[in-house]
């Protein structure tokens, strides 16, 4: 057995990003056609994502008892609801630059309102734990892979990617945590995971595929070839990635077997010590 995680504190930053105008280039994931397309769909997906989770988390909030948990749901929903309110910002941006954002966060919107009217609010609780472990894991594939770094070049969207990378990580176990505090069966944690992969890998792809057919450069076949051909060699879809992902499946599984309290630790003072990348983004 590993050995237990220590509690966490989670804090929401009061930080801000801004895009000067020409300071991202059309396909900003390194000059990538899919992946920068990739990218934009999740932004995209965020802000109402983020809504949904502090919806769900909220809703059974009054039911924790745990002193430190009720702290940590504090401050879940803090940097849950900063993450939205950054997210749609840079969403307009990429709006402006030929990406569908908008329509794509307007599908998700409904599709979460949707479940959240029709299944039960405790289901909703295990979609938003299944998805919060979606986002930790490429979190931390972010946070430990220079060449998922470097895909990002230099921008803000590296900046705002990075920040959000650290927060999943700091609270990948809150929700889980609700979950099983209400309750929450493990049969239901399981499905809750198996349908949302269902959903939420379908939706990138499709997403995706109809961002791409409004771009031009999609119709290049050299270009569109070669960038379909990285795809084989993108850290986000490397095994290690994969296990962690099904890991969620494993009967007794804690978000906190895989430890990352030495990647927090280190990304903090990266981003927000004396020195740090982020510290004049601050307020």
């Amino acid at each position: 057995m590993p050995e237990p995680v220590p509690p966490r504190a989670v804090h929401a930053r009061r930080i801000r990003f801004a895009y000067p105008q020409g300071s991202l280039d059309r396909h900003f994931v390194e000059g990538d056609l899919v992946m920068s397309h990739v990218v934009a769909v999740l932004s995209a997906t965020f802000p109402p994502g983020e809504d949904f989770f502090v919806q769900s988390v909220r809703h059974f909030s009054d039911r924790v008892t745990d002193p430190l948990l009720k702290e940590q749901v504090k401050g879940f929903i803090g940097q849950e609801v900063t993450h939205g309110r950054e997210h749609r910002e840079l969403n307009d941006r990429l709006q402006a630059m030929g990406y569908p954002a908008h329509r794509v966060s307007t599908f998700v919107r409904w599709a979460l309102a949707d479940a959240w009217k029709r299944a039960p609010k405790k289901l909703c609780l295990a979609y938003t734990a299944a998805l919060e472990h979606y986002t930790a894991t490429i979190a931390e594939c972010l946070l430990t892979k220079p060449e998922a770094q470097r895909l990002l070049g230099d921008t803000e969207v590296r900046n705002i990617l990075l920040w959000h990378a650290l927060e999943e990580t700091e609270h990948k176990a809150v929700a889980f945590d609700v979950y099983r505090a209400v309750g929450g069966t493990e049969r239901m944690r399981r499905w809750g995971f198996r349908i949302q992969s269902v959903g939420l890998i379908g939706l990138v792809v499709i997403a995706t595929a109809l961002s791409m057919l409004g771009d031009r450069s999609t119709y290049n076949p050299v270009r569109l070839v070669r960038s379909l051909l990285r795809l084989r060699h993108s850290p986000f879809l490397q095994r290690d990635v994969v296990r962690q992902l099904r890991d969620y499946t494993r009967t007794g599984f804690h978000p906190d077997d895989h430890d990352n309290t030495a990647l927090v630790e280190h990304w903090t003072a990266e981003l927000f010590g004396p020195d740090g990348r982020l510290t004049d983004h601050l307020h």
